[in-house]
């Protein structure tokens, strides 16, 4: 950690005297933007993980105040992930010692995260996206605050891709845990904006289009290229082979010629002994020629997946710019002038609350939200099984979850699971073949979800109940640990219920053939929080409110585009919104009518696929 200082002074600048910290700020959007704040005087305060990227912002920052001749401060932070509570306690703590205060603080961090299909990417991957654009965002903005004053702001930048329309939702398909935790962060920048005015501090979001960087032409173009490949197939390469070259090989793109072959010729060496000790274990062997004159067929095949990886990244590329008025990215200087415009005091007082759209993408969409759900085939559910998982102890989600159980049951059902994460609900389950377990452990509901195929056939539907939170709580006096609740309840478990309903409900074998998805069948639904209830309700509680219905309508839509456009399946998520604006509380014969309608299949052939169930009902 080091801190440099000029020694030229003027207050002619338009940030001169204030305190910048900005998050990833090593490189790329937060360097650029870094360097906007340094060029109008401001003390830069960056942070990111690694020390070198640092110590090269933090060089080109001094040049810029010195030319300037502003009497501004670097000061660097490494080796902090913004995920990491201690960290993030440990950098305010010392900047309340050397600074003082903080007057604007910028959350740029992210990372691409797993650019897969949400059945393919790992559960761990999916927490860790979300752990650093949505948690990093909260945590660094909420400890921020006990070193801000009147006057302050906070700039989030997010994604385009997670703002909504009115009955739109923008999927960004291999990014569910992106989109969830973008689409949250939009929300939970305006629900700051809410519980701050007492404070006199400004929250406001940005939310940029695609941006000229390494970033998405080196990882989430080729890495979307590659999956398309590894689902789609590519001619003498099985799935995982695919996924393996692709893995090792990306890199090699753009590399010269002699390095390129090179590196094809040691991952097809690997897939080649891969598949020699498959063809042994099974007790049969190869001649060494055969095998020698199939390497270098290999070795071919390879490089020409990666040429065409690269063509289809291209291609992705090319679509995608033509959804642009002038069909140009953003530059980060772009990204990093809004953003200073967003932290002037006019502007941002003007603003305070907003999402700004600085995109310019025209991105078409299918309508996809709902307002009721019809149905009469509700008979055709007999002799299925059906899963009902719960995390909530709520009275009224516990005669949801009974009277649905209980309605299955009469109806005629094959079986009814119910799998609750509290282990105190099971006495209001005893009526029903029902298991208590932790639904954020991977390996135990892989077991249960195995278990149930194995002794009752094929699952057909599962419908998985979050509950509510209390909307009457600042969300900025939330412990980490209690965060940290809220993001596992509200999009972790949902996330891993619904992947490993999916898989369960695919043929076996689909995750490593993924042809065996096709008009594979079932249905997910998740009834997420309700809209808050009540004759009066602030603007302050429809904010909070939504932070994490905000996560679930995006993971809803771009789940769905997976299932359907990418894997062909006919397996489908559906998502649940009760309550309406009118602060009516949905009623549990309602509730149970919307679910049954749904896993009975009534709304298959629609594009809807997140329903606000109650937006008839009218206040008494």
């Amino acid at each position: 950690m080091a801190m440099v200082e000029s020694s030229n002074k003027s207050s002619n600048l338009k940030f001169s005297d204030k305190i910048v910290v900005i998050t990833g700020s090593g490189t790329g959007i937060g360097q650029a933007v870094a360097k906007k704040f340094a060029e109008e005087g401001a003390s830069i305060i960056i942070m990111g993980r690694r020390k070198e990227p640092l110590d090269i912002t933090a060089g080109i920052l001094m040049d810029i105040i010195k030319k300037v001749g502003s009497s501004g401060t670097v000061r660097a932070f490494s080796g902090v992930d913004v995920s990491d509570e201690v960290g993030i306690n440990e950098m305010f703590t010392t900047i309340k010692q050397e600074f003082g205060k903080v007057d604007i603080i910028v959350n740029n961090a992210g990372v691409s995260g797993p650019v897969k299909t949400f059945t393919n990417a790992s559960f761990q991957d999916f927490k860790d996206c979300v752990a650093i654009h949505l948690t990093g965002t909260f945590w660094t903005s909420v400890q921020g605050l006990k070193v801000m004053e009147r006057g302050s702001k906070i700039i989030t930048i997010a994604t385009f891709f997670t703002e909504e329309n009115k009955y739109e939702q923008r999927p960004y398909r291999f990014r569910t845990p992106y989109t969830a935790a973008q689409g949250a962060k939009n929300r939970l920048a305006e629900a700051l904006a809410w519980e701050l005015v007492e404070k006199g501090i400004k929250s406001v979001a940005t939310n940029p289009g695609p941006v000229h960087s390494d970033r998405i032409y080196k990882t989430v173009y080729p890495k979307a290229a590659a999956e398309f490949l590894r689902i789609g197939g590519y001619p003498g390469l099985e799935s995982p082979e695919v996924e393996l070259a692709a893995t090792k090989g990306l890199d090699l793109l753009g590399e010269p010629s002699e390095v390129f072959s090179k590196g094809t010729m040691k991952i097809a060496e690997q897939i080649s002994n891969s598949r020699s000790s498959a063809v042994s274990s099974d007790g049969s062997s190869s001649p060494p020629s055969s095998a020698a004159v199939n390497q270098g067929d290999l070795n071919k095949t390879i490089e020409g997946m990666l040429i065409k990886i690269q063509e289809i990244a291209e291609k992705i590329q090319n679509n995608t710019s033509k959804m642009i008025v002038d069909n140009e990215f953003l530059s980060q200087e772009d990204v990093a002038e809004m953003v200073l415009t967003l932290s002037d005091d006019t502007i941002s007082k003007l603003i305070n609350g907003r999402i700004i759209p600085n995109d310019r993408v025209f991105y078409p969409v299918k309508p996809i939200v709902g307002t009721s759900i019809d149905g009469n085939n509700i008979q055709d559910l007999k002799e299925k099984v059906v899963v009902i998982t719960t995390t909530s102890s709520q009275e009224k989600d516990v005669q949801r979850v009974t009277s649905l159980a209980n309605k299955l049951n009469d109806i005629g059902v094959k079986q009814v699971i119910i799998l609750s994460r509290n282990s105190d609900d099971m006495k209001f389950y005893k009526d029903f073949h029902s298991h208590s377990l932790d639904l954020l452990d991977e390996e135990k509901v892989k077991r249960i979800f195995n278990t149930a195929k194995t002794k009752f056939g094929n699952i057909d539907a599962v419908i998985h109940f979050t509950g509510d939170y209390d909307y009457n709580r600042n969300l900025s006096s939330l412990s980490r640990q209690e965060w940290d609740g809220l993001v596992n309840n509200f999009i972790h478990i949902p996330a891993l219920i619904t992947r490993e309903a999916v898989r369960f409900m695919a043929p076996d074998g689909a995750i490593d053939q993924p042809a065996k998805f096709k008009d594979s069948t079932g249905i997910i639904v998740i009834l997420g929080p309700d809209s808050p209830s009540g004759k009066k309700i602030s603007g302050l509680s429809r904010a909070r409110s939504e932070v994490f219905r905000g996560a679930l309508r995006p993971y809803t839509a771009t789940v769905n585009q997976e299932l359907s456009d990418v894997l062909g399946s006919r397996i489908r998520l559906y998502l649940i919104l009760a309550g309406n604006v009118e602060g009516v509380e949905s009623d549990r014969g309602n509730v149970t009518t919307s679910v049954l309608n749904l896993i009975s299949g009534s709304s298959l052939n629609k594009n809807e696929s997140i329903f606000y169930i109650d937006e008839g009902k009218k206040s008494n």
